[in-house]
């Protein structure tokens, strides 16, 4: 499991998968959030709008962010 800082109340799933480093592009971020291949706290998340907090658990390809 990968820890990732964020220093605001909450950050973007697409904007959170380009901060650390899943996503090079918005465009690409916004596909696989659509694609349903990311998953949050153990759910498929496909809101690619949706908030994350501290706490919050982020899966994609195998790998596991927690935000801190």
């Amino acid at each position: 499991m990968e820890e990732v800082k964020i220093t605001t109340e909450y950050i973007k799933l697409d904007s959170f998968l380009k901060w650390c480093g899943a996503a090079s592009l918005g465009s690409e971020a916004k596909f696989y959030v659509l694609e349903g291949l990311v998953k949050v706290n153990g759910e498929i998340a496909t809101q690619r709008g949706k908030k994350l907090r501290i706490g919050d658990k982020v899966e994609f390809k195998d790998n596991i962010y927690k935000l801190i």
